[in-house]
């Protein structure tokens, strides 16, 4: 068969079912959808079934979803769009279709005629449609009026009075790339919103890092909503540059954005139904009164500083990652990095190059992967120039990553890293004949996996690497800290490391640490841990929950909700939190089908 034949016959295929699917759904025949299913099959559904981000696998799951929300939801119109691909024996393909209260849009992949994988996703609220394209506002007010107020007067009235005599609808506490994207949507979307950053400016967060950071994730993976970077943005963005960027980005989508503040104290008044949320603005003490509270404060949450017998006896200085300045002051100096993830090879790497003595101590093993071999490899077929090349923009790229369930993901993304272990053969024998520890996760599934399930134990290698191999940044492998002397540290092996500094790059806690630092330890634990997904590996205990735990979605605290992740993430995952805040705000129901039940404090 031709490939314009296997095209037509996929296309026809695709049909039958949406239009088999869309009339049984319509007679809320629950049996006749079960049978449009293969016996493995997962349904990903972000808000327009369910109001929630929740995978059902399996008929049984699918058919109890359907029978708590089939009703409410009242789905219609399913419709292919563009035509259908076979790959192999699997037939994908895009398509439309509405709700109730929304248009959805969708992905598919058929098996032999039946379902294996479908996604379904809110796209916009039918009766509150984004102002754009042929919604966009007019700007001008042609005619004469003798009360006109100017856009600059209308901005300046807003700043003054919203969190003053007008209340946010929505706070958002933390205000780096995640908390100002998911500003942007919530501002297009008429929500009231005030995002609090403690730093001075918008992009500090950046800015106050050390000095060597670049973005690891390349351009195409990494836009922020509505406005991409342009086409002459660099691969790979440096820090102070993505910070310009966020400052600029925050002034052009005239965000609510209160720099030099801080959230002192957050509870929830149940009989008023809001936050009181305490603010210190510019030495100000304000108590703001929100129906909705978004912590923003990063994927990830408090520093992980592990306690030492000895430290405080230590002459020299002990910092954590996110708390070096840089290589500038260290030239000859004695330095030891405690972890081998990103920021490990990263701030090892800048003081090598400034001539200080660097030796890296790897307690446990690492995911290692070429920055070149992971765009190629793994990110190629969705985000870079080929794929711009061939319509693939980052937003529909972001729904196929979507469309792969968690369940299933290490099988997609395992060719791709037993290809690059091929590829680097000679690099990872270097790097292991150095005797640095190396794993590909516990499954042999790559970064996306260990990233996704415990957000740390990997490196994107820009060249550190290197480095370890040939003992320019020396390793100690396979071994933990017994002590710290007043200059020097003594090994779990007996031997002894001379020091004038330490670095502890030994990442952060779950996100809920900034829950039980602003609200409550009860909170905290009432919500449960952020991020991970149940796959019962290393740093993710079970169950297995088939969403990120927490993440951009109800939680068992009302009104209250986290936002974080990578730019992508950050990117995408913010369309359907706002529209599940704006949902709110307009008094639309919002019935919750599968709410997360806690099984893990932190």
């Amino acid at each position: 068969m031709s490939e314009t034949q296997a095209q037509q016959t996929a296309t026809a295929t695709v049909q039958g079912w949406l239009s088999d699917f869309d009339q049984a759904l319509q007679a809320q025949d629950i049996q006749g959808v079960l049978a449009l299913f293969n016996d493995e099959c997962y349904w990903r559904d972000f808000l327009t079934f369910t109001w929630n981000l929740k995978t059902c696998e399996g008929k049984d799951a699918i058919q109890a979803m359907l029978n708590a929300t089939l009703e409410n939801a009242r789905p219609s119109n399913w419709q292919l769009e563009g035509e259908a691909t076979q790959n192999g024996d699997v037939a994908e393909a895009w398509f439309i279709f509405e709700t109730a209260v929304a248009s959805g849009k969708g992905y598919l992949r058929l098996k032999e005629g039946k379902c294996w994988t479908l996604l379904t996703t809110m796209q916009s609220l039918h009766d509150f449609p984004e102002p754009r394209n042929h919604h966009r506002p007019k700007g001008a007010e042609h005619g004469a009026n003798k009360q006109r107020e100017t856009w600059l007067e209308a901005r300046e009235r807003e700043e003054a009075e919203l969190g003053y005599t007008q209340q946010p609808y929505c706070v958002i506490i933390g205000g780096g790339q995640g908390g100002i994207g998911l500003g942007a949507r919530l501002k297009q979307m008429g929500v009231p919103t005030i995002i609090i950053e403690r730093n001075e400016r918008a992009g500090d967060s950046w800015r106050n890092r050390y000095k060597s950071l670049c973005l690891h994730d390349p351009v195409w993976y990494d836009h922020l909503p509505y406005i991409p970077f342009p086409d002459n943005w660099p691969v790979f963005a440096p820090k102070d540059k993505v910070g310009d960027w966020l400052e600029m980005y925050t002034k052009v989508m005239e965000l609510n954005y209160w720099s030099s503040t801080e959230c002192q104290n957050a509870h929830f008044d149940e009989a008023a139904g809001e936050w009181v949320v305490n603010v210190k603005r510019n030495g100000e003490s304000i108590t703001l009164r929100p129906k909705q509270l978004v912590m923003a404060t990063g994927m990830s949450g408090m520093p992980n500083v592990p306690q030492f017998p000895g430290a405080e006896s230590f002459a020299g200085e002990q910092q954590h990652s996110s708390q070096h300045p840089g290589p500038d002051a260290y030239a000859g100096k004695k330095c030891v990095i405690v972890g081998s993830n990103n920021s490990a090879h990263d701030i090892a790497a800048a003081l090598w190059e400034h001539d200080a003595d660097v030796t890296m101590l790897q307690r446990s093993s690492t995911h290692i992967v070429k920055s070149d071999s992971l765009m190629e490899e793994v990110l190629g077929p969705l985000y870079s120039e080929e794929a711009v090349a061939s319509g693939l923009t980052h937003d529909k790229a972001d729904l196929i990553f979507a469309s792969i369930p968690y369940k299933v993901l290490p099988d997609f993304q395992r060719p791709a890293f037993e290809a690059i272990k091929q590829r680097d053969a000679a690099f990872y024998q270097k790097l292991e004949d150095a005797g640095f520890l190396l794993d590909f996760g516990d499954d042999d599934s790559g970064l996306f996996l260990k990233y996704l399930r415990r957000g740390s134990g990997y490196y994107i290698d820009v060249g550190a690497c290197d480095l370890v191999a040939s003992g320019d940044i020396k390793l100690r492998s396979g071994v933990g800290i017994e002590r710290i002397n007043p200059h020097s540290i003594t090994l779990t092996d007996g031997s002894e490391l001379e020091a004038d500094l330490i670095v502890y790059a030994t990442g952060y806690g779950s996100m809920n640490g900034w829950a039980a630092r602003l609200i409550s330890q009860e909170v905290a634990d009432k919500v449960g841990k952020c991020w991970g997904l149940g796959s019962d590996t290393t740093k993710d205990p079970g169950p297995w929950e088939g969403e990120l735990r927490n993440m951009w979605k109800p939680t068992q605290q009302e009104a209250l909700w986290f936002h974080g992740g990578n730019l992508h993430q950050s990117r995408h995952y913010s369309h359907y939190l706002a529209l599940q805040l704006k949902a709110r705000m307009e008094g639309l129901e919002t019935p919750v089908y599968g709410l997360q039940p806690v099984h893990h404090t932190s």
